[in-house]
């Protein structure tokens, strides 16, 4: 289960931050910000998830990036909900609720997969 999350979700914010790039800096349809120091980010965590998910060996370096990268992506919806700007990061900040519930999602989503008990072929087969 956490090898696939870190494929999809990883993939994902690959693309998400792709499509930054390629839209420019201005907020999507006024509901999502779009930054290049955003982009960036999104296609390092993205990569990272991404990766471990499809060539890591061991299922514990998997369940290490996606819970770590939870742990970063809830405090940065946390964070957003009190410093929009991200202490002058974000240029645009997070003006819109979409923005944080998008980060809040995807880092309890993160721990919760990276946490959860391991299925017994996990258990046998950690490079799995």
């Amino acid at each position: 289960m956490v090898r696939f999350y870190a494929k999809a979700a990883g993939i994902t914010i690959v693309l998400i931050g792709i499509g930054g790039l390629l839209l420019g800096n201005e907020p999507l349809f006024d509901i999502l910000n779009i930054d290049l120091s955003e982009d960036a980010i999104h296609l390092v965590t993205g990569g990272a998830m991404a990766g471990a998910g499809f060539f890591a060996r061991d299922v514990r370096v998997v369940r290490a990036v996606v819970g770590g990268l939870g742990v970063v992506y809830l405090l940065v919806g946390i964070l957003g909900i009190f410093e929009p700007r991200m202490f002058g990061l974000i240029p645009h900040g997070y003006d819109t609720v979409l923005d944080n519930l998008i980060h809040l999602a995807l880092g309890v989503l993160g721990i919760a997969v990276a946490y959860a008990p391991q299925s017994q072929s996990e258990a046998r087969h950690p490079a799995g």
